[in-house]
């Protein structure tokens, strides 16, 4: 069975059809990134992900990271590929070139890593947790401080982290307790623990830079007393060369579920009372910061989750073409009749049908989300600007949390259809579906990101972007009400949409009364149909362009596909959102009882 990770014919339909990405080469910023360049581009992700990193992805679950003698090997298979990325100038796909970055479009970089990131994701980690820290000092670091590190970072050189996590301050960023002495020199002596740390030390690069929160001494108290420090793993001079090993040790790696490849490290720092940083932004301005690294962080996880689901369904499609078991359903009284692919059989079917039109809707709106970035880069005055830039922050919670919720189903799915073999190690399937269980969890938890939509999202900006999004999601409706066989399926998104305008008044009210703790009992549920309502959005938008092209005499080899689209609409809108109205009456009764009940309640 040939591995595929993602579906070239749908990252091209919603790049060059659905979100039409090249428009923006229109523009003087992403001026050369033209249809054949994104193509180009892409095609050469592929090749990388399929040749160079997806062989890694099992031997590296398998061999996993160890930590001998203060040392932290990650698995040999890697160092290949990780000259591979940092040849390929693969870290900061969408940054200034200036610091080291391609400056393509976040859509295009999404599409590349729709295949760097499925094909081993434990690997990309590395990758993506470098880009991440790094964009927080091209934000908030001084010149001297973006010239002395960045470029290193952009260019894969040195690997970069986030430590935030302590033993005591896991969601709660607040409560933490690692602390910051100002020094005559400027610097600060940093002290304490953090935990959960990817990537946190590791033998792939010569350098580790880590931008650390912690409280400076006499700071207030909570998330208004955090900062933000540069702390390096080895000392960077002045010139830029390698100094000492500063005082961060890795006193060991998580034994985990999943992402074996990726090294989970706790971290001492100052255990010798020499752990230096420097402050990067304002004194105790570091959740103002890490919020701004939080979309991006957030939109990632949701990147990684899907890229799970996604080679999971290509793996089960492909398997359940070639399985040979079983009598067609129409002849299973016929001793004499053949077995037939699994791909025949109805349950079969509706698995693969469930996973393709979550896939494929997880795909546009991840696209989307990239497109709506690039489009407020570019926007030509703050209105719009701020249009695309408050659809960014309002889908963010659900690109992190919806996505990946349905992406562990999805590789569920993905199990199941193999049947036993999707059990055992042999196959992909469960390493796919132990992967994918940490998106769920880190990076804010999914009840977090649903905490967040309801709490902020929802009442952001007197609740324009809500309404901008609605105006989004009724133009789809006027485009697809065109065609005769996607009338039904517009009524129904339709009628789901309005509802969820209706509920989100009531939540959103709910949320500021004494009802409060009711409300938020329900913020996942309300997340829920939120994603539910803006995957049909998604599909009945595949699906009008579909309709539109086999009106217009689609080329044949397109037919099929097309068509696959319009049932892809047909399938979600019939078989998932009468769901989603149930859910929706649910929530608009916020039932008491899980914060009613008395503690003792639960059993144990």
């Amino acid at each position: 069975m040939g591995q595929v990770i993602a579906d070239r014919r749908d990252v091209d339909f919603v790049l060059h059809e659905q979100m039409q990405v090249e428009t923006l080469s229109k523009h003087d910023r992403f001026a050369e990134f033209n249809k054949k360049t994104v193509d180009l581009i892409v095609g050469e992700a592929r090749n990388l992900a399929v040749k160079e990193i997806y062989p890694t992805m099992k031997e590296g679950d398998e061999e996993g990271c160890r930590l001998q003698d203060g040392q932290v090997t990650t698995p040999e298979c890697f160092k290949r590929p990780w000259e591979l990325i940092k040849e390929g100038e693969w870290v900061a796909m969408p940054e200034d070139p200036e610091w080291g970055g391609q400056g393509m479009p976040r859509t295009v970089a999404l599409a590349a890593g729709d295949y760097l990131v499925g094909a081993n994701y434990a690997f990309m980690m590395y990758a993506g947790l470098t880009h991440g820290a790094g964009k927080l000092i091209e934000e908030f670091g001084t010149r001297e401080q973006k010239e002395r590190y960045l470029r290193k970072m952009y260019a894969g050189e040195w690997t970069g982290t986030m430590l935030l996590t302590e033993p005591e301050a896991g969601s709660d960023v607040g409560a933490l307790q690692t602390t910051a002495v100002k020094n005559d020199d400027g610097t600060y002596t940093i002290t304490g623990n953090k935990i959960f740390i990817s990537g946190g030390d590791h033998d792939l690069a010569e350098n580790i830079i880590h931008p650390v929160l912690a409280r400076i001494e006499g700071a207030p108290a909570g998330t208004k007393g955090i900062s933000l420090f540069i702390v390096p793993k080895i000392w960077v001079n002045a010139d830029g060369s390698l100094g000492d090993p500063n005082d961060v040790v890795c006193t060991g790696i998580e034994e985990k579920m999943g992402i074996h490849g990726n090294s989970t490290c706790s971290l001492a720092l100052g255990s010798k009372g020499n752990c230096r940083g420097y402050l990067l932004g304002e004194e105790n301005k570091g959740m103002r910061a890490m919020f701004l690294m939080m979309n991006e962080a957030r939109q990632l996880v949701g990147l990684q989750g899907f890229s799970c689901a996604t080679a999971s369904y290509m793996n089960a499609v492909n398997y359940a073409r070639e399985r040979i078991q079983g009598r067609h359903l129409l002849q299973m009284r016929d001793p004499e009749a053949p077995a037939v692919p699994i791909i025949q059989h109805p349950d079969v079917r509706r698995q693969l049908m469930t996973m393709k039109v979550f896939v494929e809707g997880m795909r546009s709106l991840i696209y989307y989300a990239g497109l709506c970035h690039d489009r407020g880069c570019i926007a030509e005055d703050e209105k719009e600007k701020s249009k695309w830039e408050g659809l960014v922050e309002l889908l963010t919670p659900i690109v992190k949390g919806y996505v990946t919720d349905k992406s562990f189903e999805v590789c569920n799915h993905g199990v199941q259809v193999f049947g036993g073999y999707g059990f055992i190690r042999e196959y992909p399937q469960e390493q796919l579906m132990r992967d994918c269980r940490i998106t769920m969890i880190y990076e804010g938890t999914n009840g977090i990101q649903a905490m967040d939509l309801l709490g902020r999202k929802l009442g952001m900006n007197q609740g324009k972007p809500v309404m901008d999004l609605m105006g989004e999601v009724h133009q789809t409706l006027a485009m697809a009400k065109a065609f005769e066989e996607l009338q039904e399926p517009a009524q129904k998104l339709e009628k789901a949409v309005n509802r969820l305008g209706e509920v989100a008044m009531h939540m959103g009210a709910s949320a500021m009364s004494p009802k409060v703790l009711n409300a938020f009992a329900f913020a996942h549920p309300f997340m829920d149909a939120c994603g539910d309502v803006v995957m049909a959005w998604m599909l009945l938008w595949r699906a009008a362009i579909a309709a539109q092209k086999l009106s217009n005499g689609a080329r044949k080899k397109d037919v099929a596909y097309y068509r696959g689209q319009v049932k892809s609409a047909e399938y979600f809108t019939s078989a998932f959102l009468p769901v989603t109205m149930g859910k929706m009456d649910a929530i608009m009764d916020i039932c008491g009882a899980a914060v009613e009940m008395d503690e003792a309640s639960f059993g144990g």
